[in-house]
């Protein structure tokens, strides 16, 4: 089940499960929208493709929140 990361790695700009607009690599790397293109779509720890992250709604989300832990600059 996928992490569902609250935040941008790269800038920290939030990013809510329920919304379009992150990306990810095949190991949850999470970026905004904004950052991936900046990044050319590239994750710049693995190296591997920036895909956009399915959303998690409604019941699924209540059931299996996500992450809270931030990864973002501080």
């Amino acid at each position: 089940m996928l992490d569902m990361r609250p935040d941008c790695e790269r800038c920290g700009r939030d990013l809510p499960a329920d919304r379009h607009g992150a990306f990810i690599c095949s190991f949850e790397c999470t970026f905004c929208d904004r950052c991936a293109d900046a990044l050319e779509e590239k994750c710049p720890n693995c190296g591997g493709d920036l895909l956009e992250r399915p959303m998690r709604v409604g019941a699924a989300l209540e059931r299996h929140p996500a992450s809270t832990e931030r990864k973002g600059p501080r």
